[in-house]
């Protein structure tokens, strides 16, 4: 894979595409974990591809394209749900009862829409993803140990939503 990366970056077309052939699972599950919706993962697919074919060039690290291409996908998928947010804030003052309805079923996706976006990308990284925290931190651009603090939060975030959910309370 390094080296379709290393020659995708020198402008090579077929290494590009196969580039992206090799890591399109990976990019469908991060953005079926995120976007929850089949046809929002695979049109993020075709986003992504098409983002990491005009900034390719920008790849410094060859050995880390997947990680790279994954950024990518994180970043358009916490925009995508960012809008959604927005859009679902805005229909809940309208629809208060339909918004309860949707939150009866509460399960780990649906807590991690309530957390921020760095603590969903952290997640979806090291538990959608399992890449480890030495690669998210080349990802990120941030120290192991701002990493591993990080995910600690998260997961204490989450943990937090989902015992807030389930109805069971901390003494």
């Amino acid at each position: 894979m390094e080296q379709l990366a290393r020659d995708a970056i020198k402008g090579d077309d077929e290494a590009f595409l196969d580039l992206m052939q090799a890591c399109k699972i990976d990019l469908y599950k991060t953005a079926l974990a995120f976007l929850r919706n089949d046809g929002d993962a695979l049109e993020a697919v075709q986003e992504v591809t098409f983002r990491a074919y005009r900034g390719i060039r920008s790849l410094k690290e060859p050995s880390f394209a997947k990680t790279w291409l994954i950024r990518i996908m994180i970043n358009y998928c916490n925009d995508v749900l960012d809008k959604k947010k927005r859009v679902v804030l805005d229909e809940a003052f309208i629809h208060k009862e339909g918004r309860l309805e949707r939150h009866e079923g509460f399960e780990i996706r649906d807590a991690m829409d309530g957390l921020d976006a760095r603590s969903r990308e952290i997640l979806a990284m090291k538990y959608f993803q399992d890449l480890k925290i030495s690669e998210i931190a080349v990802a990120l651009n941030h120290p192991e140990g701002t990493i591993k603090t990080w995910l600690n939060r998260a997961l204490r975030s989450l943990r937090d939503k989902l015992d807030e959910k389930g109805g069971r309370h901390r003494a």
